[in-house]
Order: structure tokens, then sequence, then C-alpha cells
């Protein structure tokens, strides 16, 4: 089958086109759309059985989901859309895209989305993130990121104002305010995190800062620190991350969620932590318990491989098969 992305975010474009790949079927990825020309000639040129569209970036304005609209419509090409900002952005972004694009089905991230998606007049069903194999593997320490302590991830402080992230704040607060508050090094790679600080009132060493990190070095601190810290933004869903730190084989200490503890099991595939005292004592023990790190690190990356994007695909074709949008 002949798969047409119409991405250009370099993180995303890395995940489930990958996923198709791994499945056997020919992918193209649009790149950025210059104009409706541009778009309807790619659309003629490989002839897609499928359109994919995600997220939220350059290429999803009104303008190119309208023109994609009419290409998609013009040629009887089916149009999914996996709806990844889900919940935090259902409202003010989702929405009124797809209300512009009219995607046949949505697969959504927030299983409480689906009911809601449904009563808009679209077909819709859940698929989460998930692990992609050729990004995040077991491969060997990079001494650059050999770290005890490590966070990947925006602080999100600019947004803290504008849209609930209880959850994210409590995370942050479990998990690395007791460590910084007691002098416990934790290197963080990310954008906002000093303006973070200084809002929760506590000072970090600069030199623990290291702002961002292109996606495709993020496998090598997964593989290189002993911990890897893992936020969590809801109760009811896991992040992206989750997947990405036990697909790398990664040693992870996350939030204790619900979500988590439906998809992994804490003490054999990940460790959790649902206060800040907890934290410190599993980050005091485990800096220590290199075996015990390691034999959770393996059996966590075990587990994750039941959730490989290829996975995901197979899932999502069948699903289009049932709602008789797919016939091949």
């Amino acid at each position: 089958m002949k798969v047409l992305f119409i991405d250009s975010n370099e993180v995303l474009m890395n995940l489930l086109p990958n996923g198709f790949s791994s499945a056997g079927h020919e992918i193209m990825i649009s790149g950025s759309i210059a104009d409706f020309t541009h778009l309807s000639t790619m659309m003629d040129q490989f002839s897609p059985d499928l359109v994919v569209t995600y997220g939220w970036g350059q290429e999803q304005t009104h303008e190119k989901q309208y023109m994609l609209k009419t290409c998609v419509q013009a040629r009887h090409i089916p149009h999914v859309y996996w709806s990844v900002e889900d919940p935090l952005y259902t409202d003010n972004f989702v929405v009124p895209l797809i209300m512009v694009s009219q995607p046949d089905y949505i697969f959504t991230i927030c299983s409480s989305k689906i009911s809601y998606f449904q009563s808009l007049g679209f077909r819709a069903g859940y698929m989460d993130w998930g692990v992609q194999p050729t990004i995040h593997y077991p491969t060997i320490p990079d001494p650059q990121y050999a770290v005890d302590i490590a966070v990947i991830a925006n602080s999100y402080d600019w947004i803290l104002n504008q849209y609930s992230v209880d959850q994210r704040m409590e995370s942050i607060k479990n998990l690395v305010i007791p460590l910084v508050a007691n002098n416990i090094r934790v290197d963080i790679w990310g954008k906002g995190w000093q303006e973070m600080f200084a809002y929760l009132g506590l000072s970090i060493d600069p030199s623990w800062l290291h702002g961002p990190l292109p996606f495709h070095e993020c496998n090598k601190v997964y593989n290189s620190a002993k911990i890897n810290i893992g936020f969590q933004n809801y109760t009811t869903q896991v992040t992206q991350r989750t997947y990405e730190v036990l697909g790398a084989g990664g040693f992870l200490l996350s939030q204790d969620t619900p979500a988590v503890r439906q998809l992994f099991e804490p003490g054999k595939h990940l460790v959790v932590s649902s206060s800040p005292q907890e934290t410190l004592n599993n980050v005091i023990y485990y800096l220590q318990a290199e075996g015990e790190r390691q034999t959770i690190a393996n059996q966590g990356y075990t587990a994750a491989l039941q959730h490989t994007y290829r996975n995901r695909v197979e899932y999502m074709l069948q699903v289009l098969r049932n709602e008789g949008i797919l016939s091949l």
C-alpha cells in the first residue's frame, strides 16, 4: 500500500511513517507544502492509497488543510488524522482543524475524547504513542551523556497561566524539586528550565541545564544516564517519552499514575514515585544498585517492544478495514 504523510515535523516524521515502512508499505513524506499545485501534483505522481496527517505543525494551517481536503476528496483517497495534541489542545486546535480537513477517521491518544469526536460526526478510535526501534534502541553509553540522573523535557513554563498543567507540575515537584533542593545533580535538556525554577522559587546550578537536545541525540542520553526521569502529563495516558526511554533500554523513574500501571509493572519494567520522599529513596537506592537497574531496564525494554509503531500500524489498518475505509 502507498501512504502519503502530510508532514514536515522533524520528530513526528520519524515515528508513524517508519511504522508503515517497517510493515512493508511504500511511504512518502510531503515536507513543506508550497501551494495547491504542489500538493495536487504530489498526489498525482505518488497516487497514494491512504493519506495520514497528525499533530500540530507548519502543515496544519487551515489553508493547507483545506487544500488537502480538496485534493483527497477529488481523488477519493481516505484521510486519517492521528490526534496527538489531546486533551490539552482539543478545543482550541484539533477541533477547528478537523472541521476544515474533514478526515475520514480520527485516532486519538486520549481515549476520553473518542465520544467527543463522534458527537461531532467523525468516526474515531484510540491509538497511543509507541516505540520506533530504528530510533530508540539499546546501545553502548556515550561518555558525553554519562550522567547519574537525566531529564529530557521542556518545562512548559510559558503555558502555566493559560492551561491546566496540574499533573505535569506534580511530576516536576515530585521527581525533580526534591533532588535539586537536596543538591543531588540532575542534568536537564529542554527549554524553559531556568524560568521554571525561578517560578518555583528555587535556584539551580546553570551547569546542570543544557538546553534543547536534537531528537536523534535523545537515545544516547537514555542509554547513558543511570536514571532517566519521566514526567506524566495526565493520570489517564502516558507520555511519548515513556515509550521512548523504555524502548531505548533505559532505566525509567516515572511519576506514578494509573495509566503507567495499566501498561507497565512498577519494580519490573520501571520504577515509580508518588511523593518527593519516595523519589529521594528511589534515587539513593538505584544509583547504587547497578544490577537491579539493568534488570529492570532490560525487562522494560522487552515490555516496550509490544508497542512498536509497526504494531500500531497493523492495528490502525485493521480498524480502517473494519470501518470500510480501506479494502487493501
